[in-house]
């Protein structure tokens, strides 16, 4: 499992997976030693940790927000038990969103002084390809059609003191019309954009992680049709 705990990349794996341990910068046996989190810099990995440690580490990371961490890898035993407990520590939110393509450019939207993919949290009994639809077209008043599934995100984050847990799907989608094209500025929307090519990687660097990464599986997923 995958989770963007304060725009940081979370990994859960089992004990038993075999991973390249020449990715990490640190690794750490939390059976052996003590994990100082403020410590933590470029690519860790912990082994032998538990639901415990992931929750310190979730409740530090909001508190302190570690800017040197790159990437965090948590090897656990009994790997469904511990993906369970985690959320149960959270309220799931479900979301949707898309990928818009126009020609060889992409829509983004600009909001909290980032640039993002439009996306929104399903209604009562809504589907995900539903939900992906209307959120593209009402946060960006433009008219589409629905492709394939890309990708899924969890990401963390807290309102009113309590820890949501949001499980976004992403899917690719085809623009029909933006002729009255407009942010939705009740949502926090300031413009909207079409990024092709040449801009893509100034877009990217004032973006979030979890966009870039659902952006390297769009392109993972163009590049499979070639």
């Amino acid at each position: 499992m995958k989770i963007f705990i304060d725009d940081v990349p979370v990994y859960l794996v089992p004990m038993e997976q075999t991973i390249d341990r020449e990715h990490y910068d640190l690794i750490i046996d939390a059976s052996k030693e003590k994990v100082r989190f403020d410590e933590l810099i470029d690519d860790v990995l912990i082994r032998k940790a538990d639901i415990s440690l992931i929750m310190d580490f979730y409740n530090f990371q909001c508190q302190d927000n570690n800017k040197r961490l790159d990437s965090l890898t948590f090897k656990v035993h009994n790997y469904d038990e511990v993906v369970k407990a985690f959320k149960k520590e959270f309220k799931i939110v479900k979301a949707a969103g898309g990928i818009v393509t126009k020609s060889n450019k992409i829509l983004f939207i600009y909001r909290l002084k980032k640039w993002d993919l439009p996306k929104g949290k399903l209604e009562k009994k809504e589907d995900f390809e539903v939900a992906a639809v209307r959120e593209v077209e009402e946060e960006c008043n433009v008219k589409v059609i629905l492709g394939k599934h890309i990708c899924k995100t969890w990401h963390t984050y807290t309102r009113n003191g309590k820890n949501h847990l949001k499980k976004t799907m992403w899917y690719k989608m085809s623009l029909l019309s933006d002729s009255k094209m407009k942010p939705q500025k009740s949502e926090g929307i300031e413009k909207l954009i079409w990024v092709g090519k040449d801009e893509m990687r100034a877009v990217l660097l004032k973006t979030y992680r979890s966009i870039r990464y659902v952006m390297k599986k769009f392109h993972e997923h163009e590049e499979s049709l070639v």
